[in-house]
């Protein structure tokens, strides 16, 4: 396993992390997996074989339950493993339990410790963005909590470019600790986050840390132009997320998986997993399986490396228009872009029918 830092940060991660979206599958999580204490063990214990040392959770998930189940796998190796958690989400009709106040970031770190059994988390995230909060309040509280020694790190999650940014540049006229990482939804189909997102994390020293690089279940390899979701998966049970901009462009997108697998006899998971990997401004990814045969599977695709061409077959599929000012950039000041964003530049001058 490849090892990182994260962001502006003398943390070391894996490439790969394991997620507990599956861990429980209480309290509305049903459809997204119901790995209890003994199996959830046994997938911890591949993951650290494999060199895979971090985990990742969230209060929302199974509200609370993911948290538990994976605190029981941990138990007595906390110095082994790293840990990070999210908040934000409401989790209750308490007007004072969601987003990025003060009072719920207090009260739901001590919560989240309980629940993992642990003293501290080595990175916790705001989940979703705060509009009525101040951000002062956030990167004040955030800061406190580093500072008293319940958290190492701190980052966000689901933020727009100007959100980002504006929580970066506030932290640091304040003297507080900015995030060291966003945590953002890539995939071979959704890749809105070219626009601002991942350049903007590789300018401010802010780690892209991606969530569901399979498109929460679209592309497991189980969905196609001709075939149906099945009923025991996220997808095939009404789970509401993710949108999709365009159904066609998703088939063309598992179609070029499903043509790239069979060049490495390998699966659609493995290959969107490694696509993701290779991305520019990509940091860890987070991978999460539903059983230990599939976490097997998608630690396997570590050692999968694409061609040049197969990496731009899947690319030039689902690559983003060139909407303003990025058009505009992409054919008059190219030159003049950051090396975070010429490769999207690239790609704009392409779809415009530039010659480089």
């Amino acid at each position: 396993m490849e090892y990182i830092y994260l962001g502006n940060s003398g943390l070391r991660v894996p490439k790969y992390i394991l997620g507990t979206v599956p861990f429980s599958g209480t309290n509305g999580f049903e459809a997204a997996g119901n790995i209890k204490e003994k199996e959830a063990r046994r997938m911890v214990d591949l993951a650290l074989e494999a060199g895979i040392n971090m985990f990742d959770t969230a209060n929302l998930y199974s509200k609370g339950d993911a948290e538990r189940v994976l605190g029981t796998t941990i138990k007595g190796r906390r110095d082994e493993v790293l840990l990070t958690s999210k908040t934000g989400f409401p989790l209750s009709e308490n007007p004072n339990v969601r987003g990025a106040s003060r009072n719920n970031i207090l009260s739901s770190i001590d919560q989240t410790l309980e629940r993992l059994g642990a003293d501290y988390l080595d990175l916790y995230l705001v989940h979703l963005w705060d509009g009525q909060t101040p951000i002062e309040e956030t990167v004040e509280t955030m800061t406190s909590l580093i500072k008293s020694g319940k958290i190492r790190h701190w980052g966000v999650s689901n933020y727009s470019g100007w959100a980002l940014a504006r929580t970066y540049s506030v932290a640091q006229q304040l003297g507080c600790i900015p995030p060291v990482t966003q945590q953002i939804y890539y995939t071979p189909e959704a890749r809105e986050a070219e626009y601002e997102l991942l350049p903007a994390g590789a300018e401010l020293g802010v780690s892209s840390m991606i969530w569901s690089p399979l498109g929460e279940g679209l592309l497991n390899g189980k969905i196609g132009r001709h075939k149906q979701a099945p009923d025991n998966t996220r997808q095939g049970t009404g789970w509401p997320e993710p949108w999709v901009q365009d159904q066609e462009r998703l088939y063309q997108v598992i179609d070029a998986l499903e043509e790239v697998a069979m060049n490495h006899n390998a699966s659609v998971p493995q290959i969107a997993y490694s696509w993701v990997r290779d991305r520019p401004n990509v940091g860890p990814i987070v991978i999460a399986a539903r059983n230990e045969a599939q976490l097997k599977e998608n630690i396997a695709s570590f050692e999968i490396q694409l061609t040049a061409d197969e990496h731009d077959r899947i690319e030039s599929v689902a690559r983003p228009a060139p909407l303003y000012p990025h058009w505009h950039r992409a054919m008059n000041s190219m030159e003049l872009g950051s090396s975070s964003e010429i490769p999207y530049l690239k790609g704009y001058r392409q779809s415009m029918g530039i010659e480089n």
